[in-house]
């Protein structure tokens, strides 16, 4: 007798591969029943379609709702414009609505001054030709808005840049259309303690010829 020592081509040395071979089985079938549970109920498994980078945002994170924006609160300009005594008579006089109630003035938020809250740009503008002919910057004082600063030079018009007040004026000489200026002057302005102060000056001359020809010149 050989004893119990099993040989080579005896049955219980096929048991390990048949065990594991059954133990792979149930790793595979149990692997597609979480796929399919997390598929059904909404988790992080496959996905139907989208980009693949969105499954790696944060199971914590939480999209900002639309309640929770930071948008700036409207400001009736007209409204500002005509209670301040720093507007010009001639300026109040000329701001009339152009259609219905809708009056030629452009609005623009932005941190000026350095104060926490926006500060307010206001440019009145012609019906016609929406030439500009005043521009005021306002500044949130408690309850109310401070004018500190205004540019009535026609034409003018204000915009912020970078944190920046920029002014630009253009310029005409005899026998310019209100469309076709000489040049134009831009003017840069900071806050700086309690006021705008100049930082830079540039003067532009623009090209006399239009549409591949020369303006061609005023009649005296």
């Amino acid at each position: 007798m050989r004893g119990l020592d099993a040989g080579p081509d005896t049955e219980p040395s096929r048991a390990p591969g048949a065990l594991k071979a059954a133990i792979t089985a149930v790793a595979v079938i149990a692997a597609i029943g979480l796929l399919v549970s997390a598929c059904g109920t909404g988790g992080t498994g496959a996905r139907d379609e989208g980009p693949a980078r969105s499954d790696s945002v944060s199971v914590g994170a939480v999209a900002p709702s639309a309640s929770s924006s930071t948008a700036a609160p409207s400001v009736d300009a007209v409204r500002l414009l005509k209670a301040d005594p720093k507007v010009s008579a001639a300026v109040k006089r000329d701001l009339q609505p152009c259609v219905a109630d809708e009056y030629p003035v452009d609005v623009s938020y932005g941190k000026l001054t350095g104060g926490s809250a926006n500060d307010i740009v206001v440019n009145v503008l012609t019906c016609g030709d929406a030439v500009g002919v005043g521009s005021y910057v306002y500044r949130e004082q408690g309850d109310e808005y401070e004018n500190v600063f205004r540019a009535e030079e026609s034409p003018v018009y204000a915009e912020i840049d970078r944190g920046d007040l920029v002014v630009t004026q253009q310029v005409y000489e005899k026998g310019d259309s209100v469309a076709l200026p000489s040049g134009e002057v831009v003017i840069t302005y900071r806050w700086t303690t309690d006021r705008f102060t100049e930082r830079a000056r540039t003067h532009n001359d623009y090209s006399k010829v239009v549409d591949g020809e020369t303006a061609a010149p005023a009649e005296d």
